[in-house]
């Protein structure tokens, strides 16, 4: 087991049972800066990731056989061949996808075979790529998203939570208008209501009263008065003298 450029911002675990494929992918994520750590089984991959094969029981000499500093260095991404002894590639992929906490971690598949039911497998059950092998520098170059999407969130400091927007305060209502008062018309005399018209009987009885009064005081002029009558000439025809 090899690991290179220890101080590269990505840590990628390349597995091949081949030492040809091992050193041509080394050398390819090399050249893409990346942190690498190359083992030949999918056994001691699980090593390197804190886990065991199942119904293994190492002895300490091959426990020792990888210095605990590597352990506790942090993978970013998985990089398998599919067709290894032991344990395949695909058996690898399902170990890494049922522990709580790995599953997290992308995965990988190479094969130079180009078998389309075992490379949507892979894919259904949590594969990122499946490349045919052998594999090329642009190949390394698609890692790159994956490696990104997963290593953001860690990457990024802690921002303190944005203060909550004040809510503006409401804008004071325009205050209407007081109504102009209207000018007040002089005050009009009141009418004052027209006298009741006397009744016609109280009209005739004042009328008749005020002929009797007349008439009252027409009589004792008369009779004070002399009557004075001319008198009568005589038939006669006799000339009258003047």
């Amino acid at each position: 087991m090899t690991v290179v450029d220890a101080e590269s911002r990505f840590h990628v675990l390349a597995v091949d049972d081949s030492i040809i494929d091992r050193k041509l992918i080394e050398m390819l994520l090399k050249t893409s800066s990346y942190q690498v750590t190359t083992v030949d089984s999918g056994s001691k991959a699980l090593e390197v990731l804190g886990l065991r094969e199942e119904g293994d029981d190492s002895s300490p000499s091959s426990s020792s056989s990888s210095p605990d500093h590597q352990q506790e260095v942090g993978v970013n991404l998985i990089i398998t061949d599919y067709c290894m002894p032991g344990m395949t590639g695909y058996d690898l992929l399902r170990r890494v996808k049922g522990s709580s906490s790995l599953k997290d971690i992308p995965v990988v598949i190479m094969s130079s075979e180009n078998v389309p039911a075992r490379i949507n497998r892979c894919l259904e059950d949590g594969a990122e790529e499946f490349f045919l092998k052998p594999v090329k520098l642009a190949d390394m170059k698609k890692l790159k998203s994956h490696l990104v999407r997963r290593k953001q969130p860690q990457l990024q400091p802690q921002e303190k939570p944005l203060p909550q927007q004040q809510k503006p305060e409401p804008l004071p209502q325009q205050q209407k208008p007081e109504p102009v008062p209207q000018e007040q018309k002089p005050d009009q005399a009141p009418q004052q209501p027209a006298e009741d018209a006397p009744a016609p009987e109280v009209v005739a009885v004042s009328e008749c009263s005020s002929k009797k009064r007349k008439a009252a005081a027409i009589e004792p002029e008369v009779l004070s008065s002399p009557v004075t009558t001319n008198p009568r000439l005589p038939s006669s025809g006799l000339a009258v003298e003047t």
